[in-house]
């Protein structure tokens, strides 16, 4: 607990440390036993190893120091096969707890590259830290040939959460630091998921890529309709184009003249596609209510987590696209219109 403190302590980029703890525990329920592991844990525990809750409560502040657990789905199966476990007492150890909750069943974190161990969550029990340190203790004894030796150990792990990945490898090594500094002997390890890190990178760098092909493609394609537009106006408009050249209109005048038509034409495009963004979260919202009142299991649980968010400075980057796309696919027809013949354009019907 004091790594605990001065990690927490001398760090000041860490946006949360959560400790844990972890011994292996025979659970009891009448006749029916489970092997499982006991975790004590505070209440971020849930959110950070992505748990849900499927019947009761997961553990709170006030339950710091009581006898109340958690239990895993498989542990909860093991022990209540065929009954509602909500309220009922087992046996931890040679102590009564009461179940509070369930978690549902999860899938196991797999271990890549060494960076993670494997972790299986479904025969878990969940206890408060604070209940675990009073009531179990902090002394594990351990068989080592034929004698039995305990070993002090307070907690079993120190989850770490910066806020953005650059901070992950400096924030890792000042952790290493102050573990060298206050330990004797090796008895820890500075795990970084380097692994997932760099894949989280590059599935985003695809995605990144993916949305510029579309959007680029989107683009082009639009670009070409409006190019397509404007030189079936500029047709359209051959006779009018030849008087204005009669009356000493000159090609620059008739290049910006076509040209501030399609920029007006794709700005207004702009304009109206940043008004539907606007509302796209509004949209979201009343969607995902619409579809969780006549179908309160259709979305993942994920879903009801996400928030849509605007950024402003995607308002501006968008009109200025739209407008320079306008400027690009306008200059064709608006020269086409410019350099056309006076006498042959004031002959067009």
């Amino acid at each position: 607990r004091l790594d605990y403190r001065r990690i927490v302590q001398n760090i000041p980029r860490i946006e949360k440390a959560i400790p844990m703890r972890e011994l292996r525990f025979e659970l009891r329920m009448g006749n029916r036993t489970a092997d499982a592991v006991l975790v004590g844990c505070v209440e971020e525990h849930l959110q950070l190893n992505r748990l849900d809750i499927e019947r009761g409560r997961w553990i709170t502040p006030r339950d710091f120091g009581e006898k109340v657990v958690v239990l895993a789905s498989d542990t909860t199966r093991r022990l209540f096969p065929y009954e509602n476990p909500i309220g009922k007492t087992i046996w931890v150890g040679s102590e009564f707890y009461k179940v509070i909750g369930t978690t549902r069943k999860r899938t196991a974190s797999a271990s890549i590259g060494g960076s993670l161990d494997a972790r299986d969550y479904n025969m878990d029990a969940y206890i408060p830290l604070k209940t675990m340190k009073d009531r179990v203790g902090d002394l594990v004894m351990k068989r080592i040939g034929g004698d039995f030796q305990g070993e002090q150990v307070e907690l079993s792990q120190i989850t770490v959460r910066v806020g953005s990945i650059k901070e992950v490898d400096e924030t890792a090594a000042v952790i290493k630091m102050l573990l060298e500094a206050n330990h004797d002997i090796e008895d820890y390890a500075v795990v970084v998921p380097k692994e997932l890190l760099r894949q989280a990178e590059r599935t985003r760098a695809m995605f990144n890529v993916l949305l510029v092909v579309i959007a680029g493609i989107s683009l082009l394609v639009g670009g070409i309709g409006i190019m397509n537009i404007m030189l079936a106006t500029v047709t359209e408009r051959t006779r009018e184009i030849g008087i204005r050249r009669a009356l000493g209109a000159t090609r620059n005048d008739i290049i910006y003249q076509f040209l501030t038509e399609t920029v007006a034409l794709t700005a207004s495009g702009g304009l109206t596609g940043v008004f539907f963004g606007l509302l796209c979260p509004q949209i979201f919202r009343k969607l995902r209510e619409w579809i969780t009142f006549f179908s309160p299991d259709l979305l993942p649980p994920i879903v009801y987590e996400l928030e849509p968010r605007i950024a402003v400075w995607s308002i501006f980057l968008s009109l200025s696209i739209s407008i320079l796309s306008g400027v690009v696919f306008g200059v064709y027809p608006a020269r086409q219109a410019a350099f056309m013949d006076p006498i042959e354009a004031l002959r067009h019907e």
